[in-house]
């Protein structure tokens, strides 16, 4: 495994360890190189990476050849005709959310997990209110200093895309989408949203 460290891959400790004891059938949207996609297959009993980017698919491809419960589709996740009929134990996203339109892909992530399934999202938002400015602004310094010490990288040709919505509103669609999830402000400019399906 080619591990490398970023503001995204800090948290796939945390991703791991939401895999459920029996493993499961996992989806990581999203899944750029295939490197959490990777990890999952090593605890899941199978995985599926989805991503809209051509390059990064190929790159996912030669990453998992040797990873046989684990493939990776080409396609966007609110299109893709390949989860048609499909519904998943555990659905990870890290920094992708913004790029699909909010209360849609939240809907579709409802849908797509089985009952007491576990939704683990990784998400950028947008500064909007002083508050969210104000702790940017903190955290600048550190986390420019962390960075440099571990040697933030990531892969050749990673999409990037600005946030569109602040935390204040995505803790509001969410809650009407998924009721009694728990969204967090993290470090690394980044939030998590965890959601549990109801039985």
């Amino acid at each position: 495994m080619v591990d490398y460290w970023n503001h995204n891959t800090a948290y796939h400790a945390e991703l791991l360890d939401a895999v459920p004891p029996s493993g499961g059938d996992v989806l990581d949207i999203g899944c750029g190189d295939g490197l959490l996609v990777e990890k999952l297959a090593t605890k899941a009993t199978r995985v599926i990476g989805l991503d809209p980017d051509p390059r990064a698919i190929n790159q996912a491809r030669r990453l998992l050849t040797e990873t046989p419960n684990a493939q990776v589709v080409l396609g966007s996740f609110l299109t893709a005709p390949e989860l048609d009929g499909q519904s998943f134990d555990l659905i990870t996203c890290v920094a992708t959310l913004h790029h699909m339109p909010l209360f849609a892909a939240l809907e579709q992530m409802n849908a797509k997990l089985k009952p007491g399934g576990g939704l683990c999202i990784v998400g950028l938002s947008a500064n909007k209110t002083a508050w969210d400015w104000i702790v940017s602004g903190v955290h600048v310094l550190p986390i420019r200093l962390l960075s440099k010490l571990r040697g933030e990288s990531g892969y050749p040709g990673m999409t990037v895309a600005r946030p569109s919505e602040s935390l204040a509103e995505i803790r509001h669609i969410s809650r009407t989408v998924l009721p009694g999830r728990r969204v967090r402000r993290r470090f690394w400019y980044r939030y998590t949203l965890s959601w549990t399906k109801p039985e």
